[in-house]
């Protein structure tokens, strides 16, 4: 269950309320909600800041009863939900408040983003976006693959707007092909409230190559993310799953299922021993989502093309600590015409 302050209190009105008493509520707490209690403490409504400025371009009274601008049946969650939950739920709603309700449906509580999310995290995002993305020809023949558009958006900016989402302030966009395309669209990221500089590859560097670009010290752990990926996934509970385990580097892994459409014939020489018919293969595959520390770049090479796998591989085999993250969050990696279909028609209709 998640603790939360008793401030949420000062949000709760009755329905005798007017919209003008909200107002003076919502300026007196700050949190930009009220919520509207019946007799037998059960949530009647939700009243927010836009709801108030929606009733006033309306022209409605502000001695109008506010339950009668107020959504009646909002989203809530029971008592027992997780942070991590919470947080999507917000994301995904584009809400900044949920109640919380016990088993009986009564009122017990209020989630708030800035409460869940308190700070910025302290992390660089480095995000690859180099590629060519031939397998997408010819939608890429004069657009970069990251800056394809997904549901009237670039992916790139999908991807800036979900960590931006969770405290990353700061963006590496490491580009080659198309280069251009992608700094005059982002710029120094000021128009979307973060901070972007680039690493520019005067010849492809592969997955992990570019990382060998980076002149800076830090003493945080680096994100890095393909920039044709699309997920959900909690950036700052990887990051904590990178720290927990000690690692030096992290990668997020899928479990892939992969059906062979044939009989497999088991033998022991020439003697059948068994026969599976079209059996199911399951296998974990990289996610394209990495929790770096600094001291791995020391294993790169300005200049040198090198692939994340052979990263890990090289710090494995220099007794370098790396772990697998197991992710189950939805994840789609856009490197074909079919992929970029479903992304838009997934993410347009809000589905995972």
């Amino acid at each position: 269950m998640l603790d939360f302050s008793d401030a949420w209190l000062s949000t709760v009105i009755s329905e005798e309320f007017t919209i003008k008493e909200v107002i003076e509520n919502l300026n007196k707490t700050g949190l930009k909600i009220a919520l509207i209690k019946g007799a037998d403490n059960k949530l009647l409504g939700t009243i927010s800041d836009g709801d108030i400025r929606g009733a006033i371009m309306k022209g409605v009274s502000l001695s109008e009863l506010a339950i009668s601008i107020s959504s009646r049946a909002p989203l809530v969650v029971p008592t027992e939900v997780h942070r991590d939950t919470v947080i999507k739920l917000m994301y995904i709603n584009k809400v900044t408040h949920i109640p919380v309700v016990d088993d009986s449906g009564n009122l017990v509580g209020l989630h708030a983003w800035n409460e869940l999310v308190k700070s910025p995290l302290n992390n660089i995002m480095v995000i690859m976006a180099g590629g060519r993305g031939s397998r997408l020809m010819p939608h890429t023949q004069d657009t970069p693959k990251p800056m394809l558009l997904v549901a009237g958006k670039p992916m790139l900016l999908h991807i800036i707007e979900r960590a931006s989402n969770e405290g990353i302030t700061k963006f590496i966009i490491s580009t080659n092909y198309l280069a251009d395309s992608i700094k005059n669209y982002f710029g120094d990221g000021s128009q979307f409230g973060v901070n972007i500089s680039y690493l520019e590859e005067v010849s492809p560097l592969g997955t992990a190559g570019a990382l060998g670009l980076i002149d800076f010290i830090t003493d945080e752990p680096i994100v890095v993310m393909n920039g044709d990926v699309i997920t959900d996934i909690s950036l700052s509970e990887l990051i904590g799953f990178h720290r927990r385990h000690g690692a030096v580097a992290t990668m997020a892994v899928r479990e892939h299922e992969w059906q062979n459409p044939y009989g497999v014939i088991l033998t022991n020489g020439l003697q059948i021993t068994g026969i599976e018919e079209k059996p199911i293969i399951r296998s974990h595959i990289n996610a394209g989502v990495y929790v770096i520390d600094p001291v791995a770049l020391s294993f790169l090479q300005k200049n040198i093309a090198m692939d994340m796998t052979t990263l890990f591989e090289l710090l494995r085999m220099n007794a370098q600590p790396v772990v697998a993250y197991p992710m189950h969050e939805p994840w789609l990696d856009v490197g074909r015409p079919s992929d970029l279909s479903l992304a838009n028609s997934t993410v347009r209709s809000g589905k995972k």
